[in-house]
Protein backbone atom coordinates (compact mmCIF):
# COMPACT_ATOMS: atom_id res chain seq x y z
CA UNK A 1 0.00 0.00 0.00
CA UNK A 2 0.97 3.45 -0.74
CA UNK A 3 -0.22 6.85 0.70
CA UNK A 4 -1.29 9.14 -1.13
CA UNK A 5 -2.80 13.13 -0.35
CA UNK A 6 -5.55 14.96 -2.05
CA UNK A 7 -8.81 13.82 -1.66
CA UNK A 8 -7.70 10.58 -0.74
CA UNK A 9 -7.05 7.96 2.06
CA UNK A 10 -3.61 8.20 4.26
CA UNK A 11 -3.18 4.44 3.30
CA UNK A 12 -3.90 2.46 -0.07
CA UNK A 13 -2.96 -0.27 -2.26
CA UNK A 14 -0.32 0.61 -4.50
CA UNK A 15 -2.26 0.26 -8.38
CA UNK A 16 -4.59 2.66 -7.48
CA UNK A 17 -4.38 6.39 -7.52
CA UNK A 18 -6.16 9.53 -8.15
CA UNK A 19 -8.51 11.47 -5.92
CA UNK A 20 -11.91 9.90 -4.34
CA UNK A 21 -15.30 10.99 -5.93
CA UNK A 22 -17.46 12.81 -3.19
CA UNK A 23 -21.67 12.46 -3.54
CA UNK A 24 -24.44 12.77 -1.98
CA UNK A 25 -26.29 9.47 -0.64
CA UNK A 26 -29.64 10.57 -3.05
CA UNK A 27 -27.34 11.33 -5.66
CA UNK A 28 -26.88 7.58 -6.17
CA UNK A 29 -28.94 5.64 -4.02
CA UNK A 30 -32.86 5.40 -4.12
CA UNK A 31 -33.69 5.63 -0.45
CA UNK A 32 -36.38 3.88 0.67
CA UNK A 33 -38.47 2.82 4.24
CA UNK A 34 -40.77 -0.03 4.97
CA UNK A 35 -43.59 -0.96 7.36
CA UNK A 36 -45.18 -2.59 10.08
CA UNK A 37 -48.22 -4.72 8.80
CA UNK A 38 -50.86 -4.14 11.40
CA UNK A 39 -50.24 -6.38 14.89
CA UNK A 40 -53.76 -6.44 15.81
CA UNK A 41 -53.95 -9.32 12.33
CA UNK A 42 -52.08 -12.44 14.05
CA UNK A 43 -52.56 -13.25 10.29
CA UNK A 44 -49.98 -11.22 9.34
CA UNK A 45 -46.93 -12.70 11.95
CA UNK A 46 -48.21 -16.31 13.18
CA UNK A 47 -46.12 -19.00 11.11
CA UNK A 48 -44.15 -15.94 8.83
CA UNK A 49 -42.29 -17.42 6.11
CA UNK A 50 -40.57 -14.01 4.99
CA UNK A 51 -37.72 -12.13 6.58
CA UNK A 52 -38.64 -8.59 8.28
CA UNK A 53 -36.19 -6.59 9.72
CA UNK A 54 -36.42 -4.48 12.78
CA UNK A 55 -33.63 -1.79 14.14
CA UNK A 56 -32.84 -4.25 17.14
CA UNK A 57 -31.98 -6.88 14.15
CA UNK A 58 -29.04 -4.57 13.08
CA UNK A 59 -25.85 -5.45 13.87
CA UNK A 60 -23.25 -3.49 11.70
CA UNK A 61 -22.94 -6.47 9.35
CA UNK A 62 -24.57 -9.03 7.49
CA UNK A 63 -28.40 -9.52 7.97
CA UNK A 64 -28.94 -13.77 7.39
CA UNK A 65 -31.91 -13.67 9.90
CA UNK A 66 -34.71 -11.47 11.85
CA UNK A 67 -36.14 -11.67 15.23
CA UNK A 68 -39.77 -11.99 13.46
CA UNK A 69 -41.03 -12.93 10.02
CA UNK A 70 -44.36 -11.95 8.17
CA UNK A 71 -46.53 -13.91 6.45
CA UNK A 72 -47.52 -14.22 2.74
CA UNK A 73 -51.05 -12.46 3.99
CA UNK A 74 -48.74 -9.50 5.34
CA UNK A 75 -47.49 -8.93 1.68
CA UNK A 76 -50.50 -9.58 0.01
CA UNK A 77 -52.56 -7.13 2.19
CA UNK A 78 -50.55 -4.23 3.11
CA UNK A 79 -47.92 -1.65 1.55
CA UNK A 80 -44.49 -4.01 2.54
CA UNK A 81 -42.58 -4.80 0.01
CA UNK A 82 -39.33 -7.68 0.46
CA UNK A 83 -36.25 -5.88 -0.42
CA UNK A 84 -33.12 -7.43 -2.64
CA UNK A 85 -30.10 -9.07 -0.95
CA UNK A 86 -27.13 -6.28 -1.43
CA UNK A 87 -29.56 -3.56 -0.11
CA UNK A 88 -28.47 -1.88 2.73
CA UNK A 89 -30.19 -0.61 5.78
CA UNK A 90 -29.62 2.04 8.53
CA UNK A 91 -31.43 2.77 11.40
CA UNK A 92 -33.22 6.36 11.69
CA UNK A 93 -34.55 5.84 15.07
CA UNK A 94 -35.31 4.22 17.95
CA UNK A 95 -33.05 5.24 20.59
CA UNK A 96 -29.57 7.54 20.65
CA UNK A 97 -27.86 4.32 20.76
CA UNK A 98 -29.63 2.43 17.55
CA UNK A 99 -29.37 5.60 15.22
CA UNK A 100 -27.06 4.72 12.58
CA UNK A 101 -26.55 1.34 13.10
CA UNK A 102 -26.72 -0.49 9.92
CA UNK A 103 -26.68 -3.68 8.31
CA UNK A 104 -26.96 -5.11 4.86
CA UNK A 105 -29.27 -7.64 3.53
CA UNK A 106 -27.97 -11.29 2.64
CA UNK A 107 -31.67 -12.60 2.34
CA UNK A 108 -34.10 -11.00 0.73
CA UNK A 109 -36.31 -9.26 3.69
CA UNK A 110 -38.95 -6.22 4.19
CA UNK A 111 -38.30 -3.70 6.40
CA UNK A 112 -40.12 -2.00 9.56
CA UNK A 113 -41.05 2.09 9.00
CA UNK A 114 -37.75 3.06 11.18
CA UNK A 115 -35.37 2.15 8.47
CA UNK A 116 -34.30 3.52 5.92
CA UNK A 117 -33.33 1.08 2.30
CA UNK A 118 -30.41 2.37 0.58
CA UNK A 119 -30.68 0.49 -3.20
CA UNK A 120 -27.86 1.78 -6.06
CA UNK A 121 -29.28 3.46 -8.70
CA UNK A 122 -26.28 1.92 -10.58
CA UNK A 123 -23.48 -0.19 -9.98
CA UNK A 124 -20.90 2.29 -9.16
CA UNK A 125 -20.78 1.63 -5.11
CA UNK A 126 -19.83 -1.54 -3.48
CA UNK A 127 -22.04 -2.68 -1.36
CA UNK A 128 -19.99 -3.96 1.29
CA UNK A 129 -17.72 -0.88 0.87
CA UNK A 130 -20.63 1.80 1.42
CA UNK A 131 -21.48 -0.66 5.23
CA UNK A 132 -18.33 -0.11 6.47
CA UNK A 133 -17.78 3.52 5.06
CA UNK A 134 -21.01 4.25 6.88
CA UNK A 135 -19.86 2.09 9.76
CA UNK A 136 -17.07 4.00 10.31
CA UNK A 137 -18.75 7.70 10.27
CA UNK A 138 -21.63 6.84 12.14
CA UNK A 139 -20.46 9.66 15.39
CA UNK A 140 -21.70 11.72 12.04
CA UNK A 141 -25.35 10.78 12.14
CA UNK A 142 -25.65 10.61 16.33
CA UNK A 143 -23.66 14.23 16.61
CA UNK A 144 -26.33 15.68 13.99
CA UNK A 145 -28.88 13.80 15.23
CA UNK A 146 -28.40 14.69 19.19
CA UNK A 147 -27.70 18.79 17.48
CA UNK A 148 -30.35 19.25 15.71
CA UNK A 149 -33.69 17.56 17.56
CA UNK A 150 -35.51 17.52 20.73
CA UNK A 151 -36.14 13.88 20.10
CA UNK A 152 -32.83 12.23 18.38
CA UNK A 153 -33.61 10.87 14.78
CA UNK A 154 -32.68 11.25 11.15
CA UNK A 155 -34.78 11.76 8.02
CA UNK A 156 -35.10 10.35 5.03
CA UNK A 157 -33.57 13.62 3.81
CA UNK A 158 -30.92 13.48 6.33
CA UNK A 159 -30.33 10.08 4.46
CA UNK A 160 -30.52 11.82 0.83
CA UNK A 161 -27.80 14.22 1.95
CA UNK A 162 -25.25 12.38 3.35
CA UNK A 163 -21.44 12.94 2.08
CA UNK A 164 -19.96 10.07 0.77
CA UNK A 165 -16.74 9.70 -0.70
CA UNK A 166 -15.57 6.68 -2.71
CA UNK A 167 -12.57 5.86 -5.52
CA UNK A 168 -13.73 3.90 -7.98
CA UNK A 169 -15.26 0.18 -8.27
CA UNK A 170 -12.50 -1.94 -8.17
CA UNK A 171 -10.74 -0.11 -5.36
CA UNK A 172 -13.72 -0.32 -3.42
CA UNK A 173 -13.71 -4.29 -4.06
CA UNK A 174 -10.36 -4.25 -3.16
CA UNK A 175 -10.61 -2.45 0.07
CA UNK A 176 -13.86 -4.55 0.88
CA UNK A 177 -12.27 -7.49 0.32
CA UNK A 178 -9.33 -7.16 2.11
CA UNK A 179 -11.52 -5.98 5.18
CA UNK A 180 -14.26 -9.14 4.74
CA UNK A 181 -11.15 -10.91 6.13
CA UNK A 182 -10.70 -8.92 8.83
CA UNK A 183 -14.59 -9.05 9.83
CA UNK A 184 -14.53 -12.86 9.81
CA UNK A 185 -11.19 -12.94 12.21
CA UNK A 186 -13.64 -10.66 14.33
CA UNK A 187 -16.88 -12.63 13.94
CA UNK A 188 -14.94 -16.41 14.79
CA UNK A 189 -13.35 -14.51 17.78
CA UNK A 190 -16.49 -13.22 18.67
CA UNK A 191 -18.28 -16.29 18.29
CA UNK A 192 -15.65 -18.66 19.95
CA UNK A 193 -16.00 -16.52 22.88
CA UNK A 194 -19.49 -16.80 23.17
CA UNK A 195 -19.19 -20.44 22.87
CA UNK A 196 -17.04 -20.26 25.73
CA UNK A 197 -19.60 -18.34 27.99
CA UNK A 198 -22.35 -20.70 26.88
CA UNK A 199 -20.33 -23.84 28.39
CA UNK A 200 -19.16 -22.68 31.24
CA UNK A 201 -22.57 -21.56 31.85
CA UNK A 202 -24.03 -24.91 31.24
CA UNK A 203 -21.05 -26.47 33.52
CA UNK A 204 -22.24 -24.20 36.29
CA UNK A 205 -25.52 -25.14 36.04
CA UNK A 206 -24.74 -28.70 36.39
CA UNK A 207 -21.85 -28.26 39.11
CA UNK A 208 -24.36 -25.89 41.09
CA UNK A 209 -27.28 -28.34 41.09
CA UNK A 210 -24.48 -31.24 42.07
CA UNK A 211 -24.89 -33.22 38.72
CA UNK A 212 -21.21 -32.68 38.00
CA UNK A 213 -18.97 -33.20 41.41
CA UNK A 214 -15.08 -33.28 41.89
CA UNK A 215 -12.95 -35.60 43.48
CA UNK A 216 -10.05 -34.86 46.05
CA UNK A 217 -6.57 -35.52 44.63
CA UNK A 218 -6.54 -39.06 45.70
CA UNK A 219 -9.40 -39.64 43.79
CA UNK A 220 -11.80 -39.73 46.91
CA UNK A 221 -15.37 -38.12 46.47
CA UNK A 222 -15.73 -35.14 48.84
CA UNK A 223 -18.26 -35.01 51.71
CA UNK A 224 -21.78 -34.48 50.48
CA UNK A 225 -22.87 -30.87 50.42
CA UNK A 226 -24.63 -28.65 53.38
CA UNK A 227 -28.00 -26.99 52.37
CA UNK A 228 -27.89 -24.16 55.62
CA UNK A 229 -28.93 -20.97 55.84
CA UNK A 230 -26.34 -18.60 54.29
CA UNK A 231 -25.74 -16.89 57.83
CA UNK A 232 -23.67 -19.75 58.88
CA UNK A 233 -21.65 -18.54 56.05
CA UNK A 234 -21.69 -14.80 55.78
CA UNK A 235 -22.13 -12.16 58.43
CA UNK A 236 -22.80 -8.40 58.33
CA UNK A 237 -19.79 -5.93 58.12
CA UNK A 238 -20.81 -2.55 59.68
CA UNK A 239 -17.38 -0.38 59.08
CA UNK A 240 -18.04 3.15 58.14
CA UNK A 241 -15.42 5.19 56.67
CA UNK A 242 -16.29 7.89 59.53
CA UNK A 243 -12.06 8.48 59.52
CA UNK A 244 -12.57 9.52 55.69
CA UNK A 245 -9.71 6.95 55.09
CA UNK A 246 -11.20 6.27 51.57
CA UNK A 247 -12.00 9.53 49.22
CA UNK A 248 -14.81 9.73 46.51
CA UNK A 249 -11.77 8.56 44.05
CA UNK A 250 -12.17 5.04 45.97
CA UNK A 251 -15.92 4.73 45.83
CA UNK A 252 -16.83 1.22 44.02
CA UNK A 253 -19.77 0.55 41.83
CA UNK A 254 -21.30 -3.27 41.76
CA UNK A 255 -22.01 -4.16 37.91
CA UNK A 256 -23.25 -7.48 36.48
CA UNK A 257 -20.71 -7.99 34.11
CA UNK A 258 -17.74 -6.35 35.69
CA UNK A 259 -18.26 -6.85 39.21
CA UNK A 260 -17.00 -4.57 41.81
CA UNK A 261 -14.97 -1.92 40.18
CA UNK A 262 -13.73 2.01 40.57
CA UNK A 263 -16.68 4.05 39.76
CA UNK A 264 -15.16 6.44 38.15
CA UNK A 265 -13.00 4.40 35.81
CA UNK A 266 -16.50 2.12 35.28
CA UNK A 267 -18.44 4.95 34.75
CA UNK A 268 -16.34 7.43 33.57
CA UNK A 269 -17.03 10.04 37.06
CA UNK A 270 -17.75 9.90 40.73
CA UNK A 271 -21.78 9.29 41.57
CA UNK A 272 -20.85 9.85 45.20
CA UNK A 273 -23.12 11.94 47.52
CA UNK A 274 -21.61 15.59 49.04
CA UNK A 275 -20.15 13.55 52.09
CA UNK A 276 -18.91 9.70 51.77
CA UNK A 277 -18.75 10.09 55.94
CA UNK A 278 -21.02 7.36 56.54
CA UNK A 279 -20.27 5.35 53.51
CA UNK A 280 -19.89 1.31 53.77
CA UNK A 281 -16.64 0.24 53.70
CA UNK A 282 -15.42 -3.10 51.65
CA UNK A 283 -12.65 -4.84 51.96
CA UNK A 284 -11.39 -7.24 49.66
CA UNK A 285 -12.69 -10.36 49.72
CA UNK A 286 -15.79 -9.19 50.96
CA UNK A 287 -19.31 -9.63 49.32
CA UNK A 288 -21.70 -6.87 48.46
CA UNK A 289 -25.27 -7.31 47.61
CA UNK A 290 -27.00 -4.13 45.40
CA UNK A 291 -30.71 -3.56 46.40
CA UNK A 292 -31.28 -2.26 42.61
CA UNK A 293 -33.42 -4.21 39.79
CA UNK A 294 -31.71 -4.82 36.94
CA UNK A 295 -32.88 -6.82 33.51
CA UNK A 296 -31.96 -10.05 34.45
CA UNK A 297 -32.16 -9.84 38.26
CA UNK A 298 -34.97 -8.29 39.28
CA UNK A 299 -34.12 -8.35 43.03
CA UNK A 300 -30.45 -6.76 42.88
CA UNK A 301 -27.23 -9.14 42.41
CA UNK A 302 -24.40 -10.57 44.70
CA UNK A 303 -20.98 -9.88 43.98
CA UNK A 304 -17.51 -10.53 45.55
CA UNK A 305 -14.84 -7.48 46.31
CA UNK A 306 -11.91 -8.90 43.47
CA UNK A 307 -9.89 -5.87 43.42
CA UNK A 308 -8.33 -3.18 46.34
CA UNK A 309 -10.57 -1.97 49.29
CA UNK A 310 -13.23 1.08 48.85
CA UNK A 311 -16.37 2.19 50.11
CA UNK A 312 -20.28 1.41 48.54
CA UNK A 313 -23.15 3.97 49.75
CA UNK A 314 -25.21 2.92 52.50
CA UNK A 315 -27.90 1.67 49.67
CA UNK A 316 -25.54 -1.72 49.36
CA UNK A 317 -25.39 -4.51 52.41
CA UNK A 318 -21.85 -5.65 52.69
CA UNK A 319 -20.71 -8.97 53.83
CA UNK A 320 -17.82 -10.81 55.24
CA UNK A 321 -17.09 -14.61 54.74
CA UNK A 322 -16.67 -16.91 57.86
CA UNK A 323 -13.56 -19.63 57.75
CA UNK A 324 -16.16 -22.12 56.20
CA UNK A 325 -16.57 -20.38 52.74
CA UNK A 326 -14.56 -18.70 50.26
CA UNK A 327 -15.88 -15.57 48.31
CA UNK A 328 -15.30 -16.72 45.20
CA UNK A 329 -17.50 -19.13 45.62
CA UNK A 330 -20.11 -17.24 46.47
CA UNK A 331 -19.13 -14.72 43.48
CA UNK A 332 -19.44 -17.84 40.90
CA UNK A 333 -22.61 -18.98 42.44
CA UNK A 334 -24.83 -15.55 42.37
CA UNK A 335 -23.46 -15.75 38.29
CA UNK A 336 -26.17 -17.47 37.36
CA UNK A 337 -28.96 -15.21 37.12
CA UNK A 338 -31.22 -18.12 37.78
CA UNK A 339 -29.47 -18.63 41.49
CA UNK A 340 -29.70 -15.37 42.47
CA UNK A 341 -33.30 -15.02 41.62
CA UNK A 342 -34.36 -17.83 43.30
CA UNK A 343 -32.82 -17.31 46.44
CA UNK A 344 -33.41 -13.54 46.66
CA UNK A 345 -37.48 -14.07 45.46
CA UNK A 346 -38.82 -14.87 48.39
CA UNK A 347 -36.64 -12.59 50.54
CA UNK A 348 -36.93 -9.43 48.98
CA UNK A 349 -40.46 -6.99 49.18
CA UNK A 350 -40.90 -4.08 46.74
CA UNK A 351 -41.84 -1.09 47.48
CA UNK A 352 -44.71 1.02 45.28
CA UNK A 353 -41.05 2.68 43.44
CA UNK A 354 -39.80 -0.70 42.52
CA UNK A 355 -37.34 -0.55 45.73
CA UNK A 356 -36.10 -3.13 47.80
CA UNK A 357 -38.00 -4.07 51.25
CA UNK A 358 -34.97 -6.03 52.93
CA UNK A 359 -32.69 -5.60 55.79
CA UNK A 360 -29.48 -6.99 55.41
CA UNK A 361 -29.70 -9.43 57.97
CA UNK A 362 -32.40 -10.73 56.17
CA UNK A 363 -30.78 -10.91 53.38
CA UNK A 364 -28.61 -13.64 55.10
CA UNK A 365 -31.92 -15.96 55.82
CA UNK A 366 -32.36 -17.72 52.99
CA UNK A 367 -30.75 -21.47 52.12
CA UNK A 368 -28.08 -22.51 50.04
CA UNK A 369 -25.94 -25.46 49.53
CA UNK A 370 -21.91 -25.40 50.15
CA UNK A 371 -19.42 -27.93 49.51
CA UNK A 372 -16.50 -28.43 51.59
CA UNK A 373 -13.48 -25.78 51.35
CA UNK A 374 -11.33 -27.85 49.69
CA UNK A 375 -14.04 -28.95 46.70
CA UNK A 376 -15.27 -24.86 46.66
CA UNK A 377 -11.39 -24.75 46.01
CA UNK A 378 -11.41 -27.34 43.11
CA UNK A 379 -14.25 -25.35 41.30
CA UNK A 380 -12.92 -22.23 42.19
CA UNK A 381 -9.54 -23.24 40.20
CA UNK A 382 -11.74 -24.68 37.11
CA UNK A 383 -14.37 -21.99 36.78
CA UNK A 384 -10.96 -19.47 36.89
CA UNK A 385 -9.35 -21.13 34.49
CA UNK A 386 -12.51 -21.04 32.27
CA UNK A 387 -12.46 -17.24 32.86
CA UNK A 388 -8.66 -16.98 31.64
CA UNK A 389 -9.25 -18.23 28.41
CA UNK A 390 -12.55 -16.45 27.84
CA UNK A 391 -10.52 -13.61 28.70
CA UNK A 392 -7.57 -14.44 26.78
CA UNK A 393 -10.11 -14.89 23.47
CA UNK A 394 -11.94 -11.57 24.50
CA UNK A 395 -8.35 -9.56 24.46
CA UNK A 396 -7.85 -10.93 20.65
CA UNK A 397 -11.09 -10.07 19.82
CA UNK A 398 -10.27 -5.96 21.12
CA UNK A 399 -7.05 -6.07 19.62
CA UNK A 400 -8.42 -7.21 15.70
CA UNK A 401 -11.07 -4.34 16.34
CA UNK A 402 -8.45 -1.83 17.43
CA UNK A 403 -6.83 -3.08 14.44
CA UNK A 404 -9.77 -3.11 12.01
CA UNK A 405 -10.13 1.06 13.41
CA UNK A 406 -7.13 1.73 12.88
CA UNK A 407 -7.26 0.53 9.66
CA UNK A 408 -10.72 2.05 8.34
CA UNK A 409 -8.98 5.60 9.73
CA UNK A 410 -6.09 5.26 7.29
CA UNK A 411 -8.38 3.61 4.23
CA UNK A 412 -11.50 6.08 4.11
CA UNK A 413 -11.32 9.70 3.26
Amino acid sequence: MTTQNRNAPALRFPEFNGDWEEKKLGQIFKITSGTTPLRAVNAYFENGNHFWVKTTDLNNYFITETEEKVTDLALQKTSLKKLPVGTLLIAMYGGFNQIGRTGLLKVEAGINQALSAIQPKNEIIEPYFLLLYLNHNVDDWKNFAASSRKDPNITKKDVEGFNISFPTLPEQQKIAAFLTAVDEKIQQLAKKKDLLEQYKKGVMQKIFNQEIRFKDDNGNDFADWEEKPLSNFLFETRKRNGELKYTKQQVLSVSGEAGIVNQIQHMGRSYAGESVHNYHIVETGDIVYTKSPLKSNPYGIVKVNKGVAGIVSTLYAVYSCKENIIGEFIDYYFEIDDNTNKYLRPLVRKGAKNDMKINNAHVLTGLISIPSIPEQRKIIDFFEAMDRKINSVNQQLEKTKEYKKGLLQQMFV
